[in-house]
């Protein structure tokens, strides 16, 4: 990525880290819990050991980076629409919750490993995962409430964030139903949905928070369907991104995790469905697959055997394909809300270099 990128990434960097300190104060615990005490008198809130516990699993998990292209893309979208920095503050509504689905996701699938690290449960263990993924969750709303705008707009954006955030768990309540048993095959569409809700949907956020900092008033006949327009654009990009990682997964491997872990996870990744698709006889060859893959972890042969099938039938291929498209469609639905509307043409450019950049 070039500099005027970075500048923008180490910018969201620092609001981030100021979200989540390493020593929080008192200040960032009156904030967050809204009781708090310098004289440490029964029943107070103090910073100390108990709040490491909290907020340890996700400043781990935060500290091994991340390609950041959620809020990213948000601090683009505003700018593009002549908002300037205005979408900056907001930035962990859609990374923190990012994060926390990463770590109750690896809990979900028992992963071992999450960007070249053991995952957050092994290092912490399951319930101090768990809890700090919750409050993960829900840490970003702080922002909202130190937001400058006026009180009608930040209920707006609780609404969404909410939203969104029920979107966000529905999509992954399809995912493990999946995955639990491997004859439960959804097709290629239900897949499609499955990842609007479960990916595209923090991206769709992202765009959409876009819009609505970037105006300091609500303006409904700008907003409504401009924000429609993007909210699409990011939801398919996301989709696109996420079927590009499937890909990754089952072929190059992706930096920090096992190649193939997803058939260790029992995960109905679209190169599988598109493999099973109209071919009963392959499902017999597929289970195998899963079933050694699931006792003996990656090393099992039986995976890269069933990688060789997704690659010979050209599955993966297919696959591949379907995710570029999708990112392509949502690069021209970008231009498009844009067009006819004043803002920053260099933001426009970065956010059209953004899609391709996702696009690998």
């Amino acid at each position: 990525m070039n500099q005027q990128y970075t500048q923008r990434l180490e910018k969201i960097e620092a609001v981030l880290w100021e979200a989540l300190p390493e020593e929080p104060d008192f200040s960032w615990m009156a904030r967050s819990f809204l009781s708090v005490s310098t004289s440490g008198q029964p029943g107070s809130i103090v910073p100390g050991d108990s709040v490491k516990f909290l907020t340890q699993p996700g400043r781990e998990l935060l500290g091994r980076g991340g390609k950041r292209w959620r809020p990213l893309l948000m601090v683009l979208v505003c700018e593009s629409l002549g908002g300037g920095e205005r979408a900056l503050p907001l930035t962990p509504l859609v990374e923190f919750p990012h994060n926390a689905s990463l770590i109750h996701d690896d809990i979900e699938d028992n992963s071992e490993e999450r960007r070249g690290k053991p995952a957050v449960h092994l290092l912490y263990g399951t319930d101090t995962a768990i809890n700090g993924g919750c409050f993960f969750y829900f840490l970003p709303l702080t922002c909202i409430e130190t937001w400058d705008a006026p009180v009608e707009r930040k209920n707006s954006v609780y609404a969404l964030w909410s939203a969104y955030m029920r979107r966000l768990h529905l999509g992954q309540a399809m995912d493990i139903s999946w995955h639990r048993d491997f004859f439960s095959l959804p097709s290629p569409e239900d897949y499609y949905t499955m990842c609007r809700m479960k990916t595209g949907c923090l991206a769709g956020l992202a765009a959409v928070l876009g819009v609505r900092t970037a105006f300091t008033v609500k303006n409904p006949e700008k907003e409504g369907l401009l924000e429609a327009l993007v909210g699409e654009a990011a939801e398919k990009l996301g989709v696109g991104f996420q079927i590009l990682d499937d890909v990754k997964n089952l072929t190059t491997g992706i930096p920090g995790k096992k190649r193939g872990d997803d058939l260790v996870e029992g995960k109905k990744s679209l190169p599988l469905l598109l493999y099973l698709r109209g071919h009963e006889e392959r499902g017999k060859l597929a289970a195998r697959c899963f079933s050694a893959a699931r006792s003996q972890g990656c090393s099992a042969p039986e995976v890269e055997e069933l990688i060789g099938e997704l690659r010979r039938t050209g599955a993966l291929d297919e696959a591949e394909s379907q995710g570029r498209t999708l990112i392509k469609e949502a690069a021209h639905l970008f231009s498009g809300a844009f067009t006819g509307l004043s803002g920053d043409e260099n933001a426009r450019k970065l956010l059209a270099d953004l899609t391709d950049y996702l696009a690998g």
